[in-house]
């Protein structure tokens, strides 16, 4: 049941740091980031940057390197039986605050549902030089907000 997250999506370039608060069952079995095939993540991003042939891992990390997006989890690691952010506990933070201060183009940190911005609260203090944000998650269990909306909402990531 204990579960650990992912190393972090980053580099020079990463502008967005997107954060979810720890990777689900199929996503640590295949160690890829929003594996489950209903988790409308990869369907989101490739429609916000208009690229539809992202459809392999590869192709969907370098369409994010190639946008100054990063992704990680809240959590480093907690007890969780399932996939479900409700039955997250006894989690422990990754050092988030730390990988920002490396990483100073980060200027925007987007939370992919609320359970990673509240977590976020829990451990950390927003830091005044970065702009935050909560979207809809793109988690199945996420039903009342359908693609379309998803689409919407996360525009708001994309940089001018």
């Amino acid at each position: 049941m204990l579960k650990r997250s992912f190393l972090p999506l980053v580099n020079a370039n990463t502008k967005t740091l997107i954060l979810g608060s720890l990777p689900g069952d199929k996503s640590l079995e295949q160690n890829e980031y929003y594996a489950h095939p209903q988790n409308r993540f990869w369907k989101v991003i490739r429609h916000l940057y208009n690229s539809p042939d992202a459809t392999n891992y590869a192709d969907k990390i370098n369409l994010l390197v190639n946008n100054g997006i990063g992704l990680w989890d809240v959590c480093a690691e907690a007890s969780r039986p399932g996939s479900m952010d409700l039955a997250i506990k006894d989690e422990s933070p990754n050092p988030i605050i730390a990988l920002l201060e490396a990483n100073p183009t980060i200027k925007l940190v987007v939370f992919n549902g609320q359970k990673a911005h509240n977590l976020y609260l829990k451990y950390f203090r927003k830091k005044e030089n970065i702009t935050y944000i909560c979207l809809p998650s793109t988690s199945p269990a996420n039903a009342k907000t359908n693609l379309e909306k998803l689409i919407v909402h996360w525009r708001a990531i994309i940089s001018d």
